[in-house]
């Protein structure tokens, strides 16, 4: 028996390639702003070191529940939906982190992960809940 899961292939490779990206973007700004270890006390490095840390502290917890919700067959029917938006979220957080015309991206961001990661747990208690 195979096993296809493409809903959480899809957001896997999605984070994979949003995370390379914030990694790059947390390179970019250590080698303008000449700091290659920490944070140097600089607020751009600080800023894009944060938003990197926020992908990776949400990331695998919102891929696992993914991965479980489609697995168990689970509002398979908007669960790309879901998962695109938590890109989506995250890419809005990352520039917004930035500062400048995009900063209320920051917030947004944040508002739309949260509200994601709390709508997977509702389905997965609720699929508890009216499991036969």
């Amino acid at each position: 028996m195979s096993l296809s899961l493409p809903i959480a292939l899809s957001i896997s490779a999605s984070a994979i390639l949003l995370n390379f990206w914030l990694m790059l973007r947390v390179g970019q700004v250590r080698k303008s702003e000449g700091v290659s270890v920490g944070d140097g006390g600089n607020e751009i490095v600080i800023r894009r070191m944060r938003a990197h840390a926020n992908f990776t502290e949400s990331a695998p917890l919102v891929i696992i529940l993914i991965v479980l919700i489609e697995f168990n067959n689970l509002a398979i029917g908007w669960l790309s939906y879901l998962a695109g938006a938590y890109i989506i979220g995250r890419l809005l957080h990352a520039f917004g982190m930035d500062g400048g015309a995009l900063k209320w991206g920051r917030v947004v961001g944040i508002i739309i992960t949260m509200l994601i990661m709390v709508i997977l747990a509702f389905l997965v208690v609720f699929s508890l809940l009216t499991a036969p």
